[in-house]
């Protein structure tokens, strides 16, 4: 018989038979375990479809028009306006604390109209969006604060709705215009 080598015994041939085996089942393993993760978005309730809903006129007194241009400008009932005062000005409106005839009388009432340009830029959106929710969150925690002496958040389901009903979050979102188009 032939004596074997040193060199013969030891072959340079990896078995990759087993390896495409080991890749499948890590490729299943990470599949399995990862959790991917989703954007919420923002989250706004619609109103329920109905049919049969005859269009009501609303009352310009009762209405807070805000347009985003195309150049990510603020125009509140027609005036150009900073965002870093819309919270505040969406807060004296929903309120109206002097009673003035071009604001409402209720904050049951008031009714913020958001119209953006297909130019806007989402950051814009967001931070504009962001201003109205955090008036309407300012006010129902002074309310809160007022009536049970805790903030809104704080609050139990019944003292919520009691709080919601008297400042309804009313924010009517219009069509976007065409780019650059502004009306």
């Amino acid at each position: 018989m032939a004596r074997k080598s040193a060199r013969d015994r030891m072959s340079n041939e990896i078995n990759a038979g087993a390896m495409a085996d080991i890749a499948f089942l890590l490729l299943i393993f990470f599949l399995v375990t990862t959790t991917i993760v989703e954007d919420r978005g923002i989250l706004v309730r619609l109103p329920p479809w109905a049919e049969d809903e005859e269009i009501e006129q609303i009352a310009d007194r009762n209405v807070l028009s805000i347009l985003v241009n195309a150049q990510n400008q603020l125009l509140v009932r027609g005036e150009r306006e900073d965002i870093s005062n819309l919270r505040e000005r969406s807060k004296e409106f929903i309120m109206n604390p002097m009673n003035l005839s071009n604001m409402p009388a209720s904050p049951r009432d008031a009714i913020i109209s958001l119209r953006n340009d297909r130019g806007t830029s989402y950051e814009t959106y967001l931070e504009v969006y962001n201003e109205i929710m955090g008036a309407y969150n300012e006010l129902r925690d002074e309310l809160a604060e007022s009536m049970f002496g805790e903030k809104y958040e704080d609050l139990n389901i019944d003292q919520r709705r009691e709080i919601r009903s008297e400042i309804p979050m009313i924010i009517s979102e219009a069509e976007p215009t065409e780019f650059g188009e502004e009306r």
